[in-house]
């Protein structure tokens, strides 16, 4: 329920303050006081988009202020879906910046636009002049449909399950694209990977074959070398003679002193060593054998090596392996899309029965909903003076399934005996929209847990004794919920339970708007004023006082 509304610099309004109470409260002032700005205000904190035009002093920020009662109305699961401290009051500001930028904040937590018009939806319902052309819209005839059926918890988990659905489309039509894709680079990724395979690839494989090259190429130098090292060791007064002496000469000298037995150890081992290496030179000598096939060989696979690591930009055979695996994995997974995809199609026919049998559940509530709809509403358009008036509630089966079922409602009617029913934007007049939208909006207050209801002159075209029966009917609904509304016929006004005149003033040469509670003696004129057409009288203030007294 609406407390408080703040507003500064927007539009007639430099600034303005109301307080708003429980019950039946009306707006009344001239035509172009500012009746619709004070609406247009709190529409901004209710999430609608801003327009730095409406600024009341181009070069100053517009701030809004909403003060909110919403104890009882279960609002607690909004507040905690969207991160926001909750309260049984909630603060509403919004800023518009003579930039055209704004901010909003709940609770003075910073919020989003689409944030602040969820939770507006859930505080207040607006009747603007224009709302009747929603009666052209099935969608709104359903939306009344399903609040009279008190459905909303049903939708809520319809809904949920619908976006399930949804979700599992696209998942399905993701894969079908991937599986696509995949069958196009399958026959690539295979030749990849049958290529690297083939190939047989070994870790460590291209050092061993660089090293055998060497040793290939370099045959006839390194055998030579050897030659010429094992004569070197080997020859008459070679290595080995020489050390074989000088070891002849130790051995003698260390029996006159003992330090050159040490030399003869060493000299000794120096001996085995030079064995040592002439054994192993020889059996290298024995192993190189040139081979100009096998240098052919061996040239051909290296080639192929370093292909193969030019065409994938990589340095080894350990990266080459890396790649070959990488294929592999992508052909497993190519082949794995197919297990994947029968997978998702069973899970969304699973869901799609799923939703479609909440869909039905929705439409026997709604077929249940309509013979009590339909009498409840025809009942209320009848006491507005409409006693001939007949309508006709049709529910049809859509092409397909939406986020609110499988069903089209269509509300047809004829404010007169024997017409035929038709859409009711087509058939219906000024006066007659009027009435049939009070009195859906009537059933809405009845069936929908809603804090507060706005209208903004709903009472176009009506006037004299049904003008006091809209009055009465929003005399009933304020013993449910907050009602304010803006009018300007004096037997509507005389119902409320408080008054408040919008007025201009010439402040500073500027004109701006004003807004001001009435005392008894204040209402009783200015319903005396909306009954006179010039001049307030003392018949004027009778007739008023005895409006208010009815």
């Amino acid at each position: 329920m609406l407390q408080q509304l703040k507003i500064e610099n927007y539009a007639l309004i430099r600034q303005l303050e109301i307080s708003v109470g429980n019950g039946f409260t009306v707006i009344t002032g001239e035509t172009g006081a500012g009746k619709s700005i004070i609406l247009g205000a709190l529409s901004l904190i209710l999430g609608q988009r801003a327009d730095s035009q409406t600024l009341f002093e181009p070069n100053k920020k517009c701030v809004i202020q909403g003060t909110f009662e919403v104890k009882g109305y279960d609002l607690q699961s909004f507040f905690e879906q969207n991160d926001l401290d909750y309260d049984d009051r909630v603060f509403i500001h919004r800023e518009i910046l003579p930039n055209g930028k704004s901010r909003a904040f709940i609770n003075e937590t910073p919020v989003s636009l689409q944030i602040l018009k969820e939770l507006g939806i859930c505080l207040v319902d607006i009747h603007s002049q224009n709302s009747a052309d929603s009666l052209n819209n099935h969608a709104y005839h359903r939306e009344i449909l399903d609040d009279y059926a008190g459905m909303r918890p049903n939708i809520t988990i319809y809904q949920n399950e619908y976006q399930k659905l949804t979700e599992h489309e696209f998942q399905l039509q993701q894969l079908r694209l991937a599986d696509l894709q995949a069958k196009q680079d399958q026959d690539y990724y295979q030749f990849l990977f049958d290529e690297l395979k083939n190939a047989s690839l070994i870790e460590g494989e291209q050092e061993e074959l660089e090293e055998e090259l060497q040793l290939q190429t370099h045959a006839e130098e390194i055998k030579s070398a050897i030659f010429s090292a094992l004569n070197s060791i080997t020859d008459d007064a070679g290595l080995n003679d020489k050390l074989t002496e000088i070891l002849s000469t130790m051995r003698r000298l260390a029996k006159f002193h003992a330090s050159f037995e040490s030399f003869c150890n060493r000299f000794d081992n120096m001996l085995i060593e030079l064995k040592d290496i002439h054994l192993d030179l020889e059996r290298i000598d024995q192993t190189i054998v040139y081979d100009s096939d096998r240098i052919a060989l061996i040239n051909d696979r290296l080639n192929l090596i370093y292909s193969l690591q030019q065409k994938h930009r990589v340095n080894d055979i350990a990266q080459l392996l890396e790649k070959q695996n990488g294929f592999a994995d992508k052909l497993d997974k190519i082949t794995t899309l197919a297990d994947k995809i029968e997978s998702a199609e069973k899970q969304l026919d699973f869901q799609r029965e799923n939703v479609y049998s909440l869909a039905r559940e929705l439409s026997i509530r709604r077929q249940n909903a309509v013979k009590p709809f339909s009498t409840d509403l025809l009942q209320l358009i009848k006491q507005l003076g409409m006693p001939d008036a007949t309508l006709k509630v049709e529910i049809t089966a859509s092409e397909r399934i939406s986020k609110f079922g499988i069903d089209e409602v269509k509300i047809l009617f004829n404010a007169n005996r024997g017409g035929a029913l038709k859409e009711i934007s087509q058939i219906a007049s000024g006066g007659e929209l009027s009435r049939v939208m009070l009195s859906l909006k009537h059933l809405l207050a009845a069936h929908k847990n809603l804090p507060t209801m706005i209208f903004d002159e709903i009472d176009s075209g009506i006037s004299g004794e049904i003008a006091g029966k809209m009055g009465k009917m929003m005399q009933k609904m304020a013993q449910t919920m907050q009602i304010i509304t803006i009018t300007h016929l004096p037997q509507i006004a005389a119902k409320a339970d408080a008054h408040f005149l919008v007025y201009k003033s010439d402040n500073d040469h500027l004109m701006q708007s004003e807004v001001r509670l009435l005392n008894m003696d204040e209402r009783i004129f200015e319903i005396a004023k909306l009954l006179s057409d010039e001049k307030v009288t003392e018949s004027g203030i009778s007739a008023a006082k005895e409006l208010i007294a009815n």
